[in-house]
């Protein structure tokens, strides 16, 4: 299985720390945003990584280089403009190949180790049948508290909550997409609208309504790292873990 790494953002909402510093290479305990996904994804096993690449994206090639340092081997996906989550994808399709795949957020940071998430039955059962993709999702953060979808008690998706009568009798909660998936690349590659620039969201939100989409709930430890509050916010946890960890 491949991963790809979602960071060509411009990082608008984290200036002025993005100024010159791609945001996947903002440092949060100690180490860059996007280190502790490559050590998550060796800890899983998966050895070919795929990075997207616009905005300061060289600065990005440079810290990385290979992925040899790493244990992993990283490809560049170079966009001539950020392409947005579902045109990255499309972009990068051909390095991707045909297999279910990995995506990840490059802002993100997450507690989940990848090797359970995509070992866990429900994950591995789509990759058999006709489903597209496995969601990771979590209670919703005071900045989204709306949250994007709601979860059956099948661990299919939908996109609207349904009536506590309703077929599929769910309870009348949505939650929000953490930004780690395991996708299908058809999921893209077949989707009619598909276009240079266009969001992932619109080409799973068609494929939640037509039941190909489950997802998860992780109630451990995530962060949207957007901004310098949710950078700084982050940056005491890891540094609270550290402190507690080398006291025991």
């Amino acid at each position: 299985m491949k991963a790809m790494i979602l960071a060509a953002g411009l990082g608008n909402r984290m200036r002025p720390l993005t100024y010159h510093t791609p945001k996947p290479l903002l440092c949060a305990g100690g180490k860059p945003l996007i280190e502790y996904h490559l050590e998550n994804l060796q800890r899983a096993g998966i050895r070919e990584v795929i990075i997207n690449l616009a905005y300061l994206g060289e600065k990005i090639r440079s810290h990385l280089g290979d992925g040899q340092q790493f244990g992993l081997k990283i490809s560049y996906s170079t966009e001539p403009e950020p392409l947005e989550t579902g045109g990255a994808i499309l972009h990068a399709l051909d390095l991707l190949g045909e297999e279910p795949f990995l995506l990840i957020n490059g802002d993100v940071w997450c507690d989940l180790e990848f090797a359970q998430f995509i070992h866990q039955p429900i994950a591995e059962n789509i990759l058999s049948q006709n489903q597209l993709g496995h969601l990771l999702l979590v209670p919703n953060p005071e900045f989204h508290p709306q949250g994007d979808f709601a979860l059956a008690s099948s661990g299919l998706l939908l996109n609207d909550p349904e009536k506590p009568d309703g077929p599929k009798k769910i309870a009348q909660q949505r939650f929000t997409f953490g930004g780690i998936s395991l996708l299908k690349p058809e999921l893209i590659a077949a989707y009619p609208d598909k276009r240079q620039k266009f969001p992932l969201v619109e080409v799973l939100r068609r494929a939640i309504s037509n039941e190909q989409i489950t997802g998860q709930v992780h109630r451990g430890h995530w962060s949207d790292v957007g901004t310098p509050v949710r950078l700084h916010l982050l940056e005491d946890y890891l540094s609270a873990k550290l402190i507690n960890t080398e006291h025991k």
